[in-house]
C-alpha cells in the first residue's frame, strides 16, 4: 500500500484557517467539539487522524479532553505547533502510523476519509483506528454522501460552488469510485488558478463493512453534528462505530 501524498503543503497551510466554510466558524466549532467531547467522556483521551492546524483539536482540548494527533503534512503541523505545544502530534500516514497509548475516541472529519484514494487504504484506516481504541471506544468519521448521486447518468461533473471568488466542481468516475475536487480561484483580471485534489468516494454501507472488518460496529449515524436524522436526502453523515466492550 502506497503512502498518502501530502496535498496540504506550505501554501495550503498558510491560508487554511481562513477558509470560509461554515466548519471554521466559532458556532460550528462549539457544536462539533461538544459532540466529540460527549463521546470522549469526562477527562477522556482522543486521537485525531489528520489533526492539521488544530481546527478541532484546540476547542476539544478546551473542553477538558486530552487530544493527540497524526498528520502527514509537516506544514500543517508547524501551524498547529505555532499555536500551542500542548497537542502531541506524530507526523505520518494515519492509515498505518501508531502512537503510544489507547484512546476513548479516534476521529477523522471534514471528508478526509476520501483523501485516502484506495479501498485497501481506507480499510487500513479503520483497522488503525481500532488498534488505538480501548474496549468500548468509538471511531467517528464525518464525510459527504457521495455527490455522484446528484449527477445525471452519463455526466461526470457537478458544480458545488460558483461565486465572484471562484468555481468549485467535482469530477466522478463511477467505475473506480475515484473523484477529483477542482477549485478555480479567480484573481486579478478574472484570471483563474485551478487546484485539483483526488478522492475516493465510499457509500455509508461500504464504510460500515470496513468497520466490521476492523472489529467495530455502527453505533450512531447522523446527518450533521447537531444530531439531525440521517435520511435518504442527507448530503453528509457523521458516523460513530464502537469497539466492543
Amino acid at each position: 500500500m502506497d503512502d498518502l501524498p501530502d496535498w496540504f503543503g506550505p501554501a495550503v497551510a498558510e491560508d487554511y484557517d481562513r477558509d470560509d466554510d461554515v466548519r471554521f466558524t466559532a458556532e460550528h466549532l462549539a457544536l462539533e467539539s461538544a459532540f466529540l467531547a460527549d463521546l470522549a467522556g469526562e477527562r477522556g483521551c482522543a486521537l485525531e487522524f489528520a489533526v492539521g492546524t488544530g481546527r478541532i483539536a484546540l476547542p476539544l482540548r478546551e473542553r477538558g479532553v486530552e487530544v493527540h494527533g497524526i498528520d502527514l503534512s509537516e506544514a500543517m503541523v508547524a501551524r498547529l505547533r505555532s499555536k500551542t505545544p500542548d497537542v502531541p502530534v506524530v507526523v505520518g500516514d494515519f492509515t498505518s502510523t501508531r502512537v503510544q497509548g489507547v484512546f476513548d475516541l479516534v476521529y477523522l472529519v471534514f471528508n478526509t476519509i476520501g483523501n485516502v484514494t484506495s479501498q485497501n487504504a481506507q480499510v487500513a484506516t479503520f483497522v488503525n483506528a481500532a488498534r488505538h481504541l480501548r474496549a468500548g471506544g468509538r471511531f467517528v468519521v464525518e464525510t459527504q454522501v457521495p455527490g455522484v448521486a446528484r449527477v445525471a447518468p452519463g455526466e461526470r461533473f457537478g458544480v458545488f460552488r460558483h461565486d465572484t471568488r471562484g468555481v468549485g466542481y467535482d469530477e466522478f468516475d463511477r467505475v473506480t469510485q475515484q473523484m477529483w475536487s477542482h477549485h478555480v480561484a479567480l484573481g486579478e483580471g478574472g484570471r483563474g488558478e485551478r487546484r485539483s485534489v483526488p478522492f475516493r468516494y465510499a457509500w455509508p454501507a461500504e464504510l460500515d463493512l470496513m468497520a466490521r472488518l476492523a472489529g467495530m460496529h455502527l453505533q450512531q449515524r447522523w446527518a450533521w453534528w447537531d444530531r439531525a436524522a440521517f435520511t435518504d436526502t442527507s448530503t453528509s453523515h457523521v458516523s460513530v462505530w464502537a469497539r466492543p466492550d
